[in-house]
């Protein structure tokens, strides 16, 4: 559920309610300087993150990029992991999601606090245990070199993907608003914006990431609770009456029993938040790697329990800013846009909306990409070092150090062109789009890692990379021959099959023949205690 994109580069052939309100509000005289108002809320912003970056990174070295030293203090960790998971495409997403999914996506967020606990007290303990520094090298140890390059690679293509498809939604809102009026092109707008992310995390890494996402959380939470605020009132609701007025919303109801044929039905949402955050978490290197800075594994739990719920109440604080902006939209006589993403963005741009909500909008919009990307980058960088050029391994610290750097520029170059290809390619709803992805490159990784924990079998390894293949290709297939013959709609569920169907093909596997066995062993559950 992101913005409609467009297909050519450096210029807009297709436009969406949501960037033409965009382009009026760019072309009329309601902001005589919009382009360089917003330039300098821009600057102004990333001033301070570099600025946090420069403090933070103070004597920093390859530790304090890959892992924070281990040593950052939980409670600032679980701020910055509250809104972790919240990119740009979150931020417009979630409260036009009302429109069509009501109050339904909260389900899942259920299931995410569930999966949480799941990590806290069965992930963290394990990767602590190991020191790991890239989490995909419990592959290695459990499987040996293919499966743990398979793992890691996975990651890589998802991170990288993933991230074009929630940056784009900023970059659409740049071009639009400054780059566009000043006659610039797309391209150089990704190349700016990339480099202002190079910058701030080329040298703290996860520890400035830590710390921005903090300032990030504050913003973003801010921005929605004044947006909540000044819709409520201009609809002359007082903030005692806007629970009930939202309850009584029929957009509101949140638990969906009646048809399990539905991809809304309860158990397939909220069993699917529990592994998806497990995966998408959990084994993710992008957000483990903040939660692994903590000094220790009790302090990680403690992070996660109580990042997880206000997460919950996050979500749920943006669902209920979306039937306000409904009813805004209801009282205003404004046309409903064809694209449920776009709700929020036409309110914020409405003529009758001071600046300073427009401005408010454009600084929740560009916080949350902007951290997102910068932590992704971060974990691509960490994840190609340790463990395809297996880094860690081969070079002293000195050496490292400059192969990390190299990487760090080289992925951040790979994400621009992507972020790019992005923006001419999709046209469909992008956050499905971005779970769907999930559910094709996770499954196999969250299938990899139950298999390696909970059982002690060993298997031929060599035909792993198959099965991680195989396994995305038969759920395709599987949900297609569903709604073709059934009419059954597949859901986020997919991304359960997928795992289920890896786990399967590991134990279809063949034993190792004597001389193939690697020398690594199964970790049993008394490990994890």
């Amino acid at each position: 559920m992101a913005l409609p994109f467009f297909k050519k580069l450096c210029k807009v052939t297709e436009i969406s309610p949501f960037s033409q309100y965009l382009r009026k509000f760019a072309l009329t005289d309601r902001i005589m300087n919009q382009p360089l108002i917003i330039s300098l809320v821009i600057a102004l912003y990333f001033g301070a993150l570099i600025l946090i970056a420069h403090f933070s990174s103070k004597g920093a070295n390859n530790s304090t990029y890959f892992t924070g030293n281990r040593n950052m203090a939980w409670p600032l960790v679980a701020l910055a992991m509250v809104t972790a998971p919240i990119s740009g495409l979150t931020f417009i997403s979630v409260p036009g999601m009302v429109a069509s999914k009501g109050f339904s996506y909260l389900q899942m967020c259920l299931g995410f606090i569930v999966g949480y606990f799941l990590i806290a007290w069965v992930l963290v303990p394990l990767f602590y245990r190991h020191k790991i520094i890239s989490i995909y090298s419990f592959l290695d140890n459990r499987f040996g070199r293919s499966t743990y390059k398979t793992g890691a690679w996975l990651f890589l293509i998802s991170e990288v993907l993933g991230i074009g498809v929630r940056f784009m939604v900023v970059c659409v809102v740049l071009q639009l608003l400054v780059f566009e009026p000043l006659n610039l092109p797309f391209a150089l707008n990704v190349a700016v914006t990339m480099f202002l992310i190079w910058l701030y995390t080329a040298r703290g890494g996860v520890k400035s990431v830590i710390w921005s996402d903090s300032i990030k959380s504050i913003i973003l939470i801010s921005s929605v609770i004044v947006c909540f605020i000044f819709v409520s009132d201009s609809l002359g609701i007082s903030l005692k009456e806007v629970p009930g007025i939202i309850a009584d919303h029929p957009s509101s109801r949140i638990f969906h029993f009646d048809n399990i044929m539905e991809s809304s039905y309860f158990w397939k949402q909220f069993l699917t938040g529990v592994f998806i955050v497990v995966a998408m978490t959990g084994l993710d290197q992008d957000l483990m790697q903040r939660i692994l800075a903590c000094k220790n594994p009790k302090d990680s739990r403690k992070n996660m329990a109580v990042s997880g719920v206000l997460q919950f109440v996050v979500i749920a604080l943006f669902l209920a800013l979306g039937v306000l902006l409904m009813l805004y939209m209801e009282r205003h006589a404004i046309e409903m846009p064809q694209k449920t993403d776009d709700i929020f963005a036409t309110v914020a741009f409405d003529s009758e909306i001071p600046m300073v909500i427009s401005i408010i909008f454009i600084l929740g919009l560009v916080s949350a990409s902007y951290s997102s990307v910068g932590s992704a980058l971060t974990s691509l960088t960490t994840s190609f070092t340790v463990d395809i050029l297996e880094g860690t391994k081969k070079y002293e610290e000195k050496e490292l150090k400059k192969k990390r750097k190299l990487v760090h520029t080289s992925m951040a170059l790979v994400m621009g062109i992507v972020i790019i290809a992005c923006y001419y390619l999709n046209e469909q709803d992008a956050i499905s789009a971005l779970f769907t992805l999930a559910s094709y490159t996770y499954g196999p990784i969250l299938g990899l890692f139950t298999f390696g924990i909970f059982s002690k079998r060993q298997v031929e390894t060599k035909w792993i990379p198959v099965i991680c293949i195989m396994s995305p290709v038969l759920s395709w297939l599987i949900a297609h021959g569903a709604k073709a013959l059934f009419n059954y709609e597949t859901g986020y569920e997919l991304f359960l099959l997928n795992a289920l169907l890896t786990i399967a093909g590991l134990y279809l596997l063949p034993a190792p023949s004597p001389a193939n066995e690697t020398d690594s062993s199964s970790i049993p559950a008394s490990d994890l205690a």
